[in-house]
């Protein structure tokens, strides 16, 4: 019997880890962390609530030279969407946010993995970034790849079609060294959709924090009409529970896109200062924890942080059985 192959990974951008999560799932036991790389400090705190490293989570990769890293053999990389998200500016490679320049940071995976050549590099991203700039921010990601000695896959994927309830469509990159015969390497094709909404919703009454206050709601119903008169789509969504989320993103509408109703609510008791009342109508957000469902998460992973930073950190990762799926077909090819 053939003893299974064991890898090494490293771990940039890494956020709160559902990429790692994904591949651990899907490696079952076969893949060892030996890097992580994350500049958020509320990220890195939820991380280590969940992951027991013996090293330490870097910071601004930017500021690691490549030497400073352990050997790999698979580099995962959620490099931040934010410089080319259709919600965002567009501005790609040129984009400059609190003097660094989040659209480059690709770059860094590049020299990375040109000094170290794993066998396999990861790469997710918003779906915007395949037709940014016409399609040519993307061409120079996978030439950069190509000129480093990786052959390259991208494909867009719906988390909807991986079994949770969210409309969710991001694009991955998936690149073998040259020497690793990757012919039969195809993206996961998912399954129709199948998940809803009430799956993930909490089994006991939430908060009544959750539930919005009759004014506030009141601000978000004036809102939406006034982009309804001027043709636009925005504005406060009330989803069916019956059917599935749409993408929840970090900031922004993300939360107010995503009400649902839920009338279990019986004390309409703030519990934080508010202006009116909690409205009778039983409109409230989803909560952290569903939101981390709805992005596959299990309910064993430790959610320590205060609402805002874990609302940021969900909206920001990924969705772990669609990363877990592609995983298991990058492992085929490791293997073979």
């Amino acid at each position: 019997m053939k003893a299974e192959r064991k890898y090494k990974s490293i771990d940039l951008f890494a956020g709160i880890g559902g990429i790692r999560l994904g591949f651990e799932r899907a490696f079952n036991g076969a893949l060892d962390t030996v890097f992580v790389s994350e500049w958020d400090a509320h990220a890195r705190q939820t991380y280590r609530a969940n992951f027991d490293d013996p090293f330490e989570i870097r910071g601004d990769i930017t500021r690691i030279a490549e030497e400073e890293i352990p050997a790999f053999d698979l580099c995962l990389a959620g490099f931040p969407c934010q410089a080319f998200s259709l919600a965002g500016r567009k501005k790609g490679f040129e984009d400059d946010y609190k003097g660094q320049a989040r659209g480059s940071l690709f770059f860094d995976v590049a020299r990375i993995c040109e000094y170290h050549r794993p066998k396999a590099i990861f790469c997710e991203n918003v779906k915007g970034l395949k037709m940014h700039d016409r399609g040519r921010t993307l061409a120079i990601i996978v030439n950069t790849l190509r000129e480093i000695g990786y052959g390259v896959c991208t494909e867009v994927l719906n988390s909807k079609d991986f079994g949770v309830p969210q409309n969710r469509e991001r694009i991955y990159i998936v690149a073998f060294r040259n020497d690793v015969d990757a012919s039969k390497f195809a993206f996961p094709q998912g399954r129709a959709a199948s998940g809803r909404i009430r799956d993930i919703m909490e089994r006991e009454t939430v908060s009544a924090k959750y539930y919005l206050s009759t004014r506030y709601l009141e601000t978000l119903r004036r809102h939406k009409a006034r982009h309804v008169s001027k043709g636009n789509g925005f504005g406060y969504e009330i989803r069916d529970t019956n059917g599935v989320a749409g993408a929840i993103v970090c900031g922004g509408m993300g939360r107010e896109r995503n009400l649902i109703i839920d009338d279990r609510l019986t004390d309409f008791t703030p519990v934080t200062k508010i202006k009116g009342e909690i409205n009778r109508e039983g409109i409230r957000k989803l909560t952290p924890r569903e939101w981390a469902r709805l992005q596959g998460f299990p309910d064993a992973f430790k959610l320590e942080q205060a609402d805002v930073h874990l609302y940021r950190q969900f909206g920001n990762s990924v969705t772990v059985p669609v990363i877990e799926a592609i995983a298991g077909k990058i492992k085929v090819i490791l293997d073979a």
